[in-house]
């Protein structure tokens, strides 16, 4: 599909990667990993088109449609969800606008006989066939099917897109490429926004992808089970191999064992080569030997190699006192935004030493009892801090939280105390910002170094109670491992919102999971909870809780009210007219959609036949009528609910 050959790109004379070859096929699903600033994400840009390399060739197959998951997105105001999911289709929506137009016009005109009428009929046929085989009848379904998988309610479909944050709008991006007829797909940071349940049911998607996929992420247990391939850039180089993201770490080093060994053993033979060459130029006798050994020296190719970037942070978090046995204490929390609930009626005790898990779909209410304990807003109830207790709060929006005018050494420096002012350059080389980095402003850091600042900074505070929303995003994999680890080894208590399983797993103790406003304590560490919850199908685990409850399944819970044998025979019998309904519903649909077709295709021939038109209109206003009829019955179903 894609040829990629000698590309080459620097910036300020330092390549990101120079004479980089490699191609990309059918199947291929790669995971491009790298530490922050290797020129991943320059990649994806090179290979969308957006910027030209300094050199070098990309080379495409005819008609390949490719597919770019960005990290800025612009949305036309006043779109729904839907709406804007709709853009994806391009094609079918020129085609059916078109329908539209030419049936309007076939209504209004009574020339039957006239060349343009039959001008019309034609072109209608013409364009209903390529309705039908770029899947128009199908895309209504299919966009539902992809923007639930992704965490939206069905009720959210024909809410305004500036109606949701950054991070949902870009699940409605994801959508949109995703339901595109996409040859290639270049997905920077997919799961950056999405929660565990999305990013399950995403590798599910990915999995079954018959293209070419790319992905940029930092999410290992995402790369492990989505990718079968593995692209590193790293030092200027590339490092491909067709393993998986940790199947190929172990490759690479036993690769590079390898290589120590051999070039061990190479370098011996050199250096005895060079002792007989200094042994025989002694002597004039053996002159004509030594040249023949410097030449034949001159001729070995020099065994390499590969170079590997071990530049990682150093991190440790350590505990300013020691506070009382209960830290955090919340009563009957409550929170709402406008009309909407986040939390009704939370309780939760922390105690000393604890290492918990907040989980849960995005906008279940995670993120917003972390800030109700930094106090970041009101609310009702109570949170109470116990004795000696210092917070300290990493915040998932962490860019709002810094001053993009600022240098790096100005913003640690202003938050630094005098005990700890003297050490500021030190931690910030620490945190792999040296010499002349520390003089940048934040407005032009990464990502990931805006994240590795704010991680510097939180520690000149005294902390004994770590808050940390999100603290892995924008990291790269090693970054990631170096904080799991400091956490690990953080002697505190530490309440962290993450949905990345492989940086959760062994880390926590206990978690809890955000649901419908309430918390769920599950006693145990992410393995437990993904097992308890069967994770591996959460988003069908979801879909069936919703179906359960609207439509009142035999299956109740012991908490279900009992119903009386009235009620009973009542609901069995709106049960049976409901299915009924259904099955009327389901045959007109199929009748519209033949008599469509045969109106494409055989019009002058359905023109002599003076019923068909009636019937055809009979037929639409009965489906709106079962439509109606449907929609009261289950409004009668859920009243017993």
């Amino acid at each position: 599909m894609l040829n990629i050959h000698n590309l080459s790109v620097s910036f300020g004379g330092t390549y990101l990667f120079e004479e980089v070859t490699f191609r990309l096929g059918a199947g291929d699903r790669v995971g491009l990993v790298g530490k922050n600033g290797a020129g991943k994400s320059t990649m994806l840009k090179i290979l969308a088109g957006d910027i030209q390399p300094d050199s070098g060739v990309i080379a495409t197959e005819k008609e390949v449609r490719l597919g770019f998951l960005r990290q800025d997105i612009d949305f036309e105001q006043g779109r729904t969800v839907l709406e804007e999911a709709y853009q994806a289709f391009e094609d079918i929506k020129r085609a059916e606008f078109r329908m539209d137009e030419i049936n309007h016009q076939l209504a209004n005109r009574t020339d039957y006989e006239s060349q343009g009428y039959h001008d019309l009929i034609d072109e209608l046929s013409e364009v209903t066939h390529q309705y039908e085989i770029l899947g128009g009848y199908n895309y209504v379904g299919e966009t539902e099917k992809i923007l639930l998988g992704l965490g939206f309610k069905r009720e959210e479909f024909n809410n305004p897109t500036d109606s949701f944050s950054g991070g949902w709008r870009m699940r409605i991006e994801l959508a949109k490429l995703l339901l595109q007829n996409n040859d290639v797909l270049l997905l920077d940071e997919p799961t950056n926004h999405l929660d565990i349940e999305s990013i399950i049911w995403l590798e599910s998607f990915l999995k079954s992808f018959p293209g070419a996929v790319v992905i940029v992420s930092h999410d290992k247990m995402f790369l492990d089970n989505v990718t079968n391939r593995t692209i590193e850039i790293s030092l200027g180089k590339i490092y491909d191999y067709n393993k998986p993201y940790s199947k190929y770490l172990v490759l690479r080093e036993e690769i590079r064992e390898k290589q120590l060994a051999t070039q061990k053993n190479q370098q011996k033979k050199i250096e005895e080569t060079e002792k007989l060459i200094e042994k025989f130029r002694a002597k004039a006798s053996k002159a004509s030997m030594a040249q023949s050994l410097i030449k034949k020296l001159d001729r070995v190719e020099r065994i390499e190699v590969d170079e590997d970037d071990n530049s990682v942070m150093n991190i440790s978090f350590s505990v300013s006192q020691t506070p009382g046995r209960v830290v955090i204490e919340a009563e009957h929390v409550s929170k709402n935004f406008g009309e909407k609930k986040v939390l009704t009626d939370i309780s939760l005790l922390v105690e000393r030493g604890s290492k918990i898990a907040f989980v849960g779909q995005n906008g279940q209410g995670k993120s917003t009892f972390i800030k109700a304990i930094v106090d970041e807003f009101e609310y009702n109830g109570i949170i109470k801090l116990g004795h000696n207790v210092q917070l300290g709060y990493f915040a998932q929006n962490q860019a709002e939280y810094l001053d993009g005018e600022k240098t790096l050494l100005d913003t640690m420096l202003d938050a630094a105390n005098d005990g700890n002012r003297p050490k500021v350059r030190d931690m910030l080389g620490a945190f792999l910002f040296r010499g002349d980095d520390v003089e940048k402003k934040v407005k032009v850091l990464s990502g990931g170094e805006r994240n590795r600042l704010a991680l510097c900074k939180l520690l000149l505070q005294p902390i004994n109670v770590l808050l940390m929303d999100e603290p892995t995003n924008h990291l790269d994999i090693k970054s990631k491992n170096v904080l799991k680890a400091a956490l690990k080894n953080y002697e505190g208590t530490l309440l962290l919102v993450s949905h990345d399983r492989d940086f959760l797993q062994g880390l926590t103790n206990t978690v809890y999971e955000f649901k419908d406003q309430k918390i769920k304590e599950y006693l145990g560490d992410i393995n437990f909870f993904l097992e308890q919850r069967n994770a591996n199908d959460m988003r069908a685990f979801e879909i069936k809780d919703q179906v359960k409850s609207q439509n009142n399944l035999k299956l109740e819970t012991k908490e279900a009210k009992t119903l009386s044998y009235e009620e009973q025979k009542k609901q069995k019998s709106l049960q049976n007219r409901l299915s009924k309904i259904e099955s009327q519903i389901n045959e007109l649909e199929k009748a519209i959609q033949k008599d469509d077709e045969d109106l494409a295709r055989n019009y002058e021939k359905l023109m002599e036949d003076t019923n068909f038109f009636s019937a055809y209109e009979k037929k639409k206003k009965d489906l709106d009528q079962l439509m109606e009829d449907w929609e009261s019955v289950q409004f009668e179903i859920e009243d017993f609910n």
